[in-house]
């Protein structure tokens, strides 16, 4: 007889995300008024195994898909968006050195392994960097020396690995982007309390200053001229921001909640059910753009079309987010104004998905340089 082979159990990641958002719903309205990082959001999360789902199971992992994860941030992010998007940011990363390492053999096993096995939290500056990048890189012997101060670095209170870029003035080919991971702890780095801010005041967003720390040759994993649109960004933007926007939505679906539960409490009103429609068409309106975003992430081939048209969802996805919670906010009335229900704070987080590259106008510049068939650099 043939032995039968155990398949290794999956994770319901649905459930669990359920019980997560329900164990830190209470703790959301603090974080928020104090501006620190949301903790026990995150130990949640690690118990849960949520930070090394995304690496293969081949590399020790959980091998969750992208579709799985954003379904995670997006339970999550109807009770605190700042746990939702921290978070995000670090699963973002994840899933771009997976796909790499599945889709082009690229060799970010190592880090992805690390995650798994160490434990890993991955911090971004991308926002803040994008393709021109920021900081400098002076080149001594064995590597350089690192100068810059990196803002919007979601997750800083408690990563382990900055996944950051910085410019290094090349005598032969100018201004090069290059990419590394930069120890958060340790000699020549040390995060700013910046983060004072109008919403998500939970991701603890500080500032990374970097004050000539020691970045090694073999540390740098990819360089690419300043400015330009390169495939690494490609990747990055089919893939990313399916992540990112999971957490507005679940704002946007979070706030909707609420809405409604003090909306049922009042006498039928026609005036009242037509705000509920405005209210649930922009919803949709999110969803469905979220979910072209998810499906062009798993499936999509990365080039300057695909880019296009995540970035397009990435707008139309935020703005709808946006327009949902504000419609809550008319839907809930006065209430709303009252810190307790929890609306004023998705209408104040949900307003950060208007900052994530690319912004609107950008954005729109790129559609149209696509469509037109223009020159994506010009």
């Amino acid at each position: 007889m043939l032995a039968l082979v155990e398949k290794p159990m999956t994770t319901d990641w649905t459930n669990k995300a359920e019980e997560i958002a329900a164990a830190i719903a209470g703790h959301a309205a603090k974080h928020d008024s104090d501006d620190s990082f949301v903790a026990e959001g995150f130990a949640a999360l690690e118990e849960a195994g949520f930070f090394s789902a995304l690496v293969p199971e081949e590399l020790g992992g959980g091998g969750a898909s992208v579709g799985e994860i954003c379904d995670v941030i997006r339970i999550v992010g109807r009770s605190c968006g700042s746990t939702a998007l921290a978070a995000a940011m670090h699963s973002h990363i994840v899933a771009v050195a997976a796909w790499r390492w599945k889709n082009q053999g690229a060799p970010t096993d190592g880090l992805l392994k690390r995650i798994a096995a160490e434990k890993l939290k991955l911090v971004s500056s991308g926002g803040s960097d994008w393709l021109k990048s920021a900081g400098t890189m002076e080149k001594v012997e064995g590597g350089y020396k690192l100068t810059a101060r990196k803002a919007f670095a979601s997750g800083s209170p408690t990563g382990s690995l900055l996944m950051t870029s910085a410019v290094y003035d090349d005598p032969t080919d100018g201004p090069t982007v290059l990419h590394f991971a930069a120890p958060l702890k340790g000699e020549g780095v040390s995060i700013q309390p910046t983060w004072q801010t109008m919403g998500m005041r939970g991701t603890g967003s500080d500032d990374v200053v970097f004050d000539g720390m020691f970045i090694p040759d073999a540390a740098i994993s990819g360089k690419r001229p300043q400015g330009q649109w390169h495939m690494l960004f490609h990747i990055i933007s089919m893939i990313a921001f399916a992540l990112i926007y999971s957490a507005y939505r679940g704002i946007a679906e979070g706030a909707r909640t609420r809405a409604l539960e003090i909306a049922k409490k009042r006498p039928q009103d026609p005036m009242l059910a037509q705000l509920v429609g405005e209210m649930e068409n922009a919803l949709l309106s999110a969803t469905l753009a979220h979910k072209r975003m998810i499906e062009i992430a798993e499936t999509g081939t990365p080039g300057p079309e695909t880019t296009s048209e995540a970035m397009q969802c990435r707008t139309l996805t935020g703005q709808a987010a946006i327009d949902t919670v504000a419609k809550a906010m008319e839907v809930a009335g006065g209430a709303a104004f009252y810190r307790k229900t929890g609306l004023e704070r998705s209408f104040r987080d949900v307003q950060a998905g208007r900052f994530h590259p690319l912004q609107e106008k950008p954005q729109l510049d790129l559609a149209g340089r696509v469509a037109l068939g223009w020159d994506i650099d010009g």
